[in-house]
């Protein structure tokens, strides 16, 4: 079900899948990327094992209220605000977070916030808010390179914006499984197309947490599961690492070989690990492996 909701004077384009009924998970996706990026077939996944899935584009993305590009006129803890609008639009009073990237510290935020709508916290791909991060590593010289090239990229130009998306979807990939740069490709098309104003969603590259939240991560109330890849060229794993070990009871599973990426040939192992993180350890009885999942990302 495809749904509008407000956050003071933002519209957040929501969808969702599975039973209302069901625990809800709420998917938190990172920078410059709609909810197209949590894909559809994945999100059917998490659907299937018995849970209520959604999804939302991010301020600056998708169908959602977009600003003019430039800086951005809010901060993470206004994103994280608009997750719990979602929550609030759905009838969801308390909700398993899942965050990937910058979406990870909008749910970090969200889980110092608001502790009481937080049922669980899956980080996935991500750096610590409100921890140390000194020594942690760098993103790696050739993403860094890339990130340079970003500044001669025409944003309101689609072909000069899907040219350097699809780039960056190959440099993120992980080494395990092999870059599908056909379905990279459908899949950024895909965004640029359905946007409102694709060139807004450069202001996430300016976005900033404005709270002072030291010392919050290791009181987290949520119980914590970190997935990170071990090829992550953006947050290398030293940061899942980091949020590990932060967080007293928390788990970090290792995608072996993995990116920066939900690559298809990892989502089976994903869900797994969030099913029963959220399902307090226990499995939640169905048969995932029996179900023939396409292997694509849109």
């Amino acid at each position: 079900m495809k749904k509008i909701v407000r956050n003071g004077n933002v519209d957040i384009a929501t969808e969702t899948f599975g039973d209302p009924a069901s625990p809800p998970l709420l998917l938190v996706m990172g920078v410059m990327a709609s909810m197209l990026w949590w894909p559809d077939a994945f999100c059917r996944m998490l659907a299937s094992s018995g849970r209520f899935v959604i999804r939302f584009d991010h301020r600056d993305t998708g169908l959602s209220t977009t600003f003019e590009p430039g800086e951005a006129p809010y901060a993470m803890e206004d994103m994280a605000d608009d997750a719990i609008a979602v929550l609030d639009g759905h009838g969801v009073a308390r909700a398993h977070l899942i965050g990937m990237s910058l979406g990870g510290m909008v749910a970090q935020i969200a889980a110092f916030s608001r502790p009481e709508r937080v049922a669980t916290l899956t980080l996935i791909s991500t750096t610590p808010v409100g921890a140390d991060t000194a020594g942690l590593p760098d993103m790696s010289p050739a993403y860094l390179a890339h990130c340079a090239d970003a500044e001669q990229v025409d944003w309101t130009q689609d072909a000069q914006v899907i040219e350097h998306v699809v780039k960056d979807m190959r440099m993120i990939a992980g080494t395990a499984h092999s870059h599908d740069p056909a379905a990279a490709r459908a899949l950024v098309e895909r965004d640029v197309a359905r946007a409102r104003r694709f060139a807004s969603a450069t202001n996430h590259f300016t976005v900033e947490s404005r709270g002072n939240w030291h010392g919050h991560l290791s009181k987290l109330r949520a119980p914590l599961l970190v997935l990170h890849g071990t090829h992550d060229p953006i947050y290398p794993i030293e940061h899942g690492r980091r949020i590990a070990d932060t967080v007293a009871g928390s788990r970090l599973t290792a995608i072996e070989g993995g990116g920066h990426e939900l690559h298809p040939s990892d989502w089976l192992q994903m869900v797994e690990e969030i099913v029963l993180h959220t399902n307090g350890g226990e499995w939640c009885g169905r048969d995932l492996h029996a179900r023939n999942w396409p292997a694509q990302t849109t």
